[in-house]
């Protein structure tokens, strides 16, 4: 199911999402903002991992010794 959001943007933005749109990078201006969405959760997901990495590096994890350790 969709939903309607509605945003207000500087004039200058709604040109360069136009133009991307009119250049057939998008194919529309929701594709536009979906892809920018989709572009932000992939970075806070990568950065998510590389706090993870970090407190694995520095010896901050546990070890499993079966699935039920995992509770």
């Amino acid at each position: 199911m969709r939903n309607i959001l509605n945003i207000s943007l500087p004039k200058e933005m709604v040109v360069d999402i136009k133009r991307g749109v009119k250049a057939g990078k998008f194919a529309s201006t929701s594709e536009f903002m979906r892809h920018l969405i989709r572009v932000w959760n992939t970075q806070k997901l990568a950065e998510e991992l590389k706090a993870e990495r970090e407190q694995f590096r520095k010896g901050n994890y546990k070890v499993l010794k079966s699935l039920k350790d995992l509770r």
